[in-house]
C-alpha cells in the first residue's frame, strides 16, 4: 500500500482517538447531554472500511457513529457542533450523539435503535439497484444486532434481489455488558450471512490494513454486480458501552492485553480469563490498533517520529478548534425546531 494512504489512515486514526478522548471529557464537564457511547480501540475499522469507499456511496451507521463522520469527511468542527447541541452542527443541533446526518457526504444517519441500519442500508441498496447506479451502501453494526430480527429479514431480501449492500460488524466483544458467548449461540458473526448465501470473512479488526483490503475486495465484488458482502470485523472498545457504563464487567487483563504494547498472550498467560477471551485468542487480534500501525511505519523507516509527533500536534490543533467552534456556535431556536419538523427545505418529493 501507498506510503501516502497509510499516512492518512493513521492521521484518521489519530483525529478519532483525540476527537472521541476529548468528547469524553467535554461530557464530562456538562458540554454534551444526552448518551455518549464512544470509539477508542475500534479506529482501524472505520477508516480501513471506508477508505475503500467511493464518495457516491452511503453510509448508514450506529449510535458509536463520530468516528465514521470523521472519516467520511464531514469536518470535526461540525461533528463536535452537533455534540454539543449547536445550530453549525451537521443535524442543526437537533440530533446529538447519536442521530449525526450530512446529505452532502451521505452519510445517511446514527441510529439509536439496536439493529435499525439493516432494514435502513437494505432499502438504499434496494433503490440503487432500480437506478442501476455503480453505487453501493456500507451498514454498520454492532455484534449484538445481529440477534434482532431486522437482521435476518434485511439480509435475506439483500440477498434474494442481489442489492449492492456491505455488511460491516464491529465485534467488540461485548452486547453493552453481555460477553458474545453468552448472547449468542453462533459467536462467529460472518457464519449467519453464509445461511442466505452471502459470500462473508472474519478479519482481525485491529489491523486496519487488513480491514481495507477486505472492504476493498467487497466493494469491488459489490460494482461487478456480485451482490451483498459481508465482513466482522473482531475489534474491542476502551471504554464502556457508554459514559454511564464504568466496563467493570470484564476482566482487567483482557482490557490491559488490548491496550499494551505488550505481547496479549504473556500477560493473558498469568491471569484467569473468566470464559472469553483465551490467551490464543488475545494473542491473535493484537493490541492497541493506532500502535499497530505506528510501530509498522516507524518501524520501517517510512515515516519518522519527528512526522509522528507533528502529524499528533496537528490533531490536538484541529480538536481543539473544533471545541472552542462549538462552544463559540450558536444553539438552535425554536424556529429552527419547527422548520426541521414542518418544513421540506430541498423541495423534493419525499414519497
Amino acid at each position: 500500500m501507498e506510503i501516502d494512504v497509510l499516512k492518512k489512515m493513521l492521521y484518521d486514526m489519530l483525529l478519532a482517538r483525540a476527537f472521541e478522548e476529548q468528547a469524553a471529557e467535554s461530557y464530562t464537564k456538562g458540554d454534551i447531554a444526552g448518551f455518549l457511547h464512544l470509539y477508542p480501540g475500534e479506529e482501524a475499522v472505520a477508516v480501513g472500511v471506508l477508505h475503500a469507499a467511493q464518495p457516491a456511496d452511503y453510509i448508514v451507521s450506529t449510535y458509536r457513529e463520530h468516528v465514521h463522520a470523521l472519516v467520511r469527511g464531514i469536518p470535526a468542527k461540525v461533528v463536535m457542533a452537533e455534540l454539543f447541541g449547536k445550530k453549525t452542527g451537521c443535524s442543526g443541533g437537533m440530533g446529538g450523539s447519536m442521530h449525526l446526518f450530512d446529505r452532502e457526504h451521505r452519510f445517511m444517519g446514527g441510529y439509536a435503535i439496536v439493529g435499525e441500519t439493516f432494514p435502513v442500508a437494505t432499502g438504499i441498496g434496494y433503490a440503487i439497484a432500480m437506478r442501476d447506479l455503480p453505487e453501493a451502501v456500507i451498514c454498520f453494526f454492532g455484534d449484538g444486532a445481529v440477534n434482532q430480527g431486522t437482521f435476518h429479514e434485511s439480509l435475506n431480501m439483500a440477498a434474494l434481489w442481489q442489492l449492492p449492500v456491505l455488511f460491516v460488524c464491529e465485534n467488540n466483544r461485548y452486547q453493552i455488558g453481555t460477553e458474545i458467548h453468552r448472547h449468542s449461540a453462533v459467536a462467529e458473526v460472518y457464519k449467519r450471512a453464509c445461511g442466505y448465501r452471502i459470500p462473508a470473512h472474519r478479519i482481525d479488526g485491529m489491523d486496519v490494513i487488513a480491514v481495507h483490503q477486505a472492504a476493498t475486495d467487497a466493494l469491488e465484488q459489490i460494482r461487478a454486480g456480485n451482490g451483498p458482502q459481508f465482513i466482522e470485523c473482531e475489534t474491542y472498545r476502551f471504554r464502556g458501552h457508554s459514559m454511564a457504563d464504568p466496563g467493570s464487567y470484564r476482566p482487567k487483563v483482557e482490557l490491559q492485553a488490548f491496550e499494551s504494547n505488550e505481547d496479549p498472550l504473556k500477560i493473558a498467560i498469568t491471569e484467569t480469563v473468566c470464559g472469553y477471551p483465551t490467551p490464543k485468542e488475545l494473542a491473535a487480534v493484537g493490541s492497541d490498533n493506532i500502535d499497530n500501525l505506528v510501530q509498522q511505519l516507524c518501524g520501517s523507516d517510512r515515516m519518522s517520529h519527528e512526522q509522528l509527533e507533528a502529524m499528533r500536534a496537528e490533531v490536538a490543533e484541529v480538536v481543539a478548534a473544533a471545541v472552542q467552534f462549538a462552544s463559540e456556535s450558536p444553539e438552535p431556536s425554536m424556529a429552527d425546531a419547527q422548520a426541521a419538523l414542518d418544513c421540506n427545505r430541498h423541495g423534493e418529493v419525499l414519497i
